[in-house]
């Protein structure tokens, strides 16, 4: 017989593992059992996954998360609003929270500017320094009414105050007011014998232009103005001050060298650049001039 070592040793040669006497077998018997294989070990736990960046936690408020909307200083007027189609409504309304806010409606009756037919000119003074018809007494640093010869024969209508007027509270005191002064004094008037006043009686931010809804509010201030002056004759200075009081959207250089009638009275009305135009284009200075020669002779041949 085979001793045990040299059977092992055959046994491995011929890839099996163990040798195991049968049970109950006759003896000298033997039968061959390969081992169960041994229980595979757990894998090793996943690495927890790097974290590069914590995320942004979303901006709460009362109602849930909801973008921060600045509406406009001002709404454009209902008739030209135009509603935006179903679907561009459904795609860009907000999933929670309160709906975006639309269009602000506009002024109510309660809002808007007083009546100022009958007004005399201390009244009329105070309701525009107190007027809040409309956003611009938001950002307006004071009203600019007006100034100069309340019985003036000359009416000089600019288009709105900007930066140095807001601060004096006075139109046409920058530099395009110097080179107005300049201009009437050429023509023989001095500031303090005409009057001098805007389409508008607050400075619109950024000097943007005046909008239709702002012009509109301001429209019966102007119009009590001139009925109470009651001027000889009245020059139009600049696109915005010559399209609003004629009702027109001609350019300027198409409207100067000719004569208008403003208003029931029918007011003889010259239109001629701006002075901040003319510092920007000098070249149309000799334009200007032949209408401020025009509006002299018109003086001239209606005084008393």
């Amino acid at each position: 017989m085979m001793d045990e070592s040299r059977r092992r040793a055959y046994l491995r040669a011929m890839g099996i593992d163990l040798w195991v006497p049968r049970r109950g077998a006759a003896a000298g018997g033997n039968e061959r059992v390969t081992a169960a294989p041994a229980p595979a070990e757990p894998p090793p736990p996943a690495p927890a996954p790097v974290v590069l960046f914590e995320p942004l936690p979303e901006l709460q408020s009362d109602s849930g998360w909801e973008p921060v909307w600045e509406p406009d200083w001002e709404p454009a007027p209902a008739s030209n609003t135009m509603p935006a189609p179903a679907d561009a409504r459904s795609s860009t309304a907000p999933t929670s929270g309160q709906p975006r806010p639309g269009p602000t409606p506009p002024p109510t009756a309660a809002t808007l500017p007083p009546d100022p037919t009958g007004m005399d000119w201390d009244t009329l003074a105070a309701t525009v320094a107190g007027c809040r018809a409309c956003a611009l007494c938001e950002t307006r640093t004071q009203t600019v009414f007006g100034v100069g010869d309340r019985q003036a024969r000359l009416l000089v209508i600019g288009e709105a105050p900007g930066a140095d007027e807001d601060r004096a509270g006075e139109p046409f005191v920058g530099r395009a007011g110097q080179l107005l002064n300049r201009m009437l004094a050429a023509i023989g008037f001095a500031r303090d014998q005409i009057y001098i006043a805007n389409i508008l009686k607050c400075r619109p931010p950024g000097n943007r232009d005046p909008r239709p809804d702002e012009v509109e509010h301001c429209r019966g201030y102007l119009a009590r103005q001139v009925e109470l002056i009651r001027p000889r004759a009245m020059l139009s200075v600049g696109r915005i001050s010559a399209q609003t009081l004629l009702g027109t959207d001609t350019p300027v250089g198409r409207l100067r060298g000719r004569w208008f009638d403003y208003g029931p009275d029918a007011v003889p009305l010259r239109v001629t650049y701006h002075p901040a135009y003319l510092l920007r284009s000098p070249e149309h200075k000799g334009k200007a001039w032949d209408d401020l020669t025009a509006l002299a002779k018109r003086l001239g041949d209606s005084a008393d």
